[in-house]
């Protein structure tokens, strides 16, 4: 969390990294199979009650969901994404060449979050900046986010890389052609159709003069409203209380620390302004001042102490609220320090 390269970029007009070209397919000659390989997968057997047979799970499918159930109901990059549609038109400014790599920076602080993967355990890490050390897989168990899990899979097999390598890969961000293959394809397409299948956007065809192209407007308005009360309590509230709701569940670890995740993430991703347009023009001025403190306070590790403290500030309560967070789960500092 704090630091996965969501530093706010000012391109000149860079094109995007999110290609539209799909990998090319692979053949390769079938491998003779070993005894071993033949073994049925681990399955699971309970009597259905009233007639006494035996019905047939996965254990793998009954972990899933109570993985799930821990989790908030859109990821990281999902709230990103839909921070940054038009509601109506259902596409982000053509002009946001920041998103693209806010949203892999989002995959890595979504995996520290449910931990999957950590910072190296390491002393001589210290010696580096946090974006220069090394993160580790420590639970390759998948998490049934099709993005994360192939983010996962990369980082498992490979070898380990920093914070800033990783995003930098997944970007496209490279010269080494023999790491090409480690870029993420149509991330926000995907993650698009993703919104799409839990239920937050619908997808429609759209006409841009020379060109067709798929476009994503707002289903269901309450995800994204959610979204800008959560926004506006974190940027505006003398005392910050986040309500329970599905897109933060209030057993969910981590639920003041993740907002100020998404509030850095879409600040770097330039979309937070959207979130911010019912507020007048002072009123929006100190909410991006208040990220900037965000911003300084949790990019480092330990997280930093507020300088505007007292309790007519902003913010008063949220420096103990997540300290309370970080200090409920001592074991994972090493997760945090992403």
């Amino acid at each position: 969390m704090a630091s996965s390269g969501l530093t706010r970029r000012r391109g000149a007009g860079g094109a995007s990294t999110d290609n539209d070209t799909n990998d090319g397919s692979r053949v390769s000659s079938p491998v003779p199979r070993r005894p071993e390989d033949s073994r049925n997968p681990e399955t699971g057997y309970e009597a259905s009650g009233e007639n006494g047979h035996k019905i047939a799970f996965d254990p793998k499918d009954i972990s899933e969901s109570a993985e799930r159930g821990k989790q908030p109901k859109l990821t990281l990059m999902e709230e990103v994404l839909l921070m940054g549609l038009k509601d109506k038109q259902g596409y982000l400014s053509f002009w946001n060449d920041n998103i693209s790599y806010a949203l892999r920076g989002c995959i890595v602080i979504e995996l520290a979050f449910r931990g999957r993967i950590s910072m190296q355990k390491d002393s001589s890490r210290r010696r580096f900046p946090l974006a220069d050390r090394v993160i580790e897989v420590i639970d390759e168990t998948l998490t049934g986010e099709v993005l994360l899990d192939e983010a996962l899979k990369m980082m498992k097999s490979s070898e380990k890389m920093s914070v800033s390598s990783w995003i930098d890969l997944m970007s496209g961000e490279t010269w080494n052609l023999m790491k090409i293959g480690y870029q993420l394809k149509q991330v926000r397409e995907r993650l698009a159709k993703g919104l799409v299948d839990k239920g937050i956007l619908r997808t429609e065809k759209r006409n841009f003069l020379l060109f067709d192209m798929a476009t994503h407007p707002v289903a269901d308005g309450g995800a994204k409203d959610e979204l800008r009360r959560r926004t506006r309590a974190m940027l505006t509230q003398r005392t910050i209380v986040l309500p329970a709701s599905p897109f933060l569940p209030e057993d969910m670890e981590f639920r003041y620390l993740r907002t100020v995740a998404l509030l850095c993430a879409a600040y770097a991703a330039n979309v937070l302004e959207n979130a911010l347009s019912s507020l007048g023009h002072e009123a929006r001025e100190r909410a991006f001042a208040q990220v900037d403190e965000l911003l300084a306070e949790f990019s480092q590790w330990p997280f930093g102490k507020r300088v505007a403290a007292g309790q007519q500030a902003i913010g008063a309560n949220l420096d103990s609220v997540i300290r309370d967070e970080v200090n409920k789960a001592k074991e994972k500092e090493l997760q945090l320090e992403h």
